[in-house]
């Protein structure tokens, strides 16, 4: 198992534990509740206790980081189903971020025998049991997405859980999530907690609609994205009207390469030169608004 002493757990107010990447100057959950957030930001909005009925589910993990989320989709479609036979493949940059969440426990609390099994992920990367066939592929995302879609796999469920836009660009680009959805069933929902209108423009411009999901412990929502509008919460006439801004820009990566630095400098021209209205008016008028 690689090295785990890089990471530190911190306590969330949930109690459960996160870790903080320097490499990224933020924590991997936020501080509200690193469990919370896996089950109110991905695993709800994402639908799988109904999807669960269902013989086989598909699922997407997009940075998978210390294994909250699959965790909690794992125990929630059991519960349901304990026949239910889950596929599933995840992305992860760093594979010492899950050994560490193994080597302190972390995902202890999980019904067996998920926190087992994600310990034998987290070890070879593999997984092939009656009710669970997994595949961790740990490198940069931009080029493991690229395994996954000429594999031809089919998510019910996708979780978009990179580091925030400003830090980590290059897995919120146009043409990431133009990845991500040939990644998406025609029925399926992707989540991520995410309310950026840079991200939410780049969804629409691959095809999908989106909608909110409610917040968790902080007033932003996150964002659900189907190829299908049904069943998606609307947003709200202040979410639309943040769109048409140039916060509305998206963040762009042509040949799924450029540097983060070179990704934020592309849209800012773009920004520059675009005849959008400034987001700082669109954030002045809903203050007088609520204020009055």
């Amino acid at each position: 198992m690689p090295p785990t002493g890089t990471f530190t757990p911190e306590k969330t107010a949930d109690g459960s534990f996160t870790f903080f990447s320097a490499e990224f100057g933020e924590t991997f959950h936020s501080v509200h509740g690193a469990r919370q957030e896996a089950e109110l930001k991905f695993v709800q909005p994402t639908g799988l206790a109904v999807k669960a009925m269902q013989p086989a589910l598909q699922i997407l993990d997009i940075c998978y980081g210390l294994g909250y989320n699959t965790a909690a989709a794992l125990a929630t479609i059991w519960e349901v189903n304990p026949h239910c036979r889950v596929e599933w493949v995840g992305l992860e940059l760093d594979p010492t971020v899950p050994a560490a969440a193994i080597a302190h426990h972390l995902l202890d609390s999980s019904p067996a025998p998920i926190s087992q099994l994600l310990t034998q992920l987290a070890q070879s990367g593999k997984i092939n049991t009656d009710r669970l066939v997994a595949q961790l592929l740990f490198g940069e995302a931009r080029e493991t997405l690229q395994e996954v879609c000429q594999s031809g796999f089919q998510a019910d469920a996708i979780f978009l859980d990179p580091f925030s836009p400003p830090t980590c660009p290059q897995l919120w680009t146009v043409e990431f999530l133009g990845l991500t959805g040939k990644c998406l069933k025609a029925d399926g929902v992707l989540a991520t907690y995410s309310c950026s209108a840079a991200v939410r423009t780049a969804l629409m411009d691959t095809g999908l609609c989106v909608g909110s999901s409610p917040p968790v412990g902080r007033r932003s929502p996150g964002t659900v994205a189907s190829f299908t509008a049904a069943g998606l919460p609307a947003l709200s006439p202040q979410e639309l009207e943040h769109l048409q801004t140039r916060a509305a820009i998206p963040y762009r990566d042509p040949q799924l390469r450029d540097s983060a630095e070179a990704i934020v400098r592309r849209r800012k021209d773009e920004q520059q030169a675009s005849s959008l209205e400034p987001t700082s008016h669109w954030k002045k008028r809903w203050l007088n608004r609520a204020l009055s």
